[in-house]
């Protein structure tokens, strides 16, 4: 089962919980065992798992970022993002999250994040949901 998802940014630097949208897809297609499959379609946005209850951890990670790939460093890609590239190309555009008992198989502080990195934009993120067989 394939579901795809449309979400508008506000900045050009945001991480949005997809957490509870993917948990409610699970639940409606009362998938039991298997796997979630997340992808973005974009080469300016990623996704990742990372801490939910400290908002702390995603200011950090956005200035690590900007740290590893400032937005002025010198690049030759003529559209002013070549910052972001690098940012998705670390961070990845893809998730593959377990489900068992029917529920996500995250740890105790782990969230589901879009990541934007070129915003403010309209992004698609596609889920893929994975039955186990049997």
């Amino acid at each position: 089962m394939r579901l795809e998802w449309e979400l508008r940014t506000g900045t050009r630097t945001e991480f949005v919980d997809l957490t509870d949208r993917v948990r409610a897809a699970v639940e409606s297609a009362r998938m039991r065992e298997g796997s979630v499959l997340l992808f973005v379609p974009h080469t300016t946005a990623g996704l990742t798992l990372n801490e939910n209850a400290d908002p702390d951890v995603l200011f950090d990670l956005t200035r690590a970022l900007e740290r590893l790939a400032p937005l002025q460093a010198g690049y030759r890609h003529g559209e002013g993002n070549s910052d972001a590239h690098v940012k998705s190309s670390l961070v990845g555009c893809s998730l593959t999250v377990p489900v068992s008992g029917g529920r996500l198989d995250l740890g105790t502080w782990q969230a589901i994040y879009f990541c934007e990195f070129d915003g403010p934009r309209t992004r698609k993120v596609r889920i893929y949901l994975h039955p186990a067989p049997g």
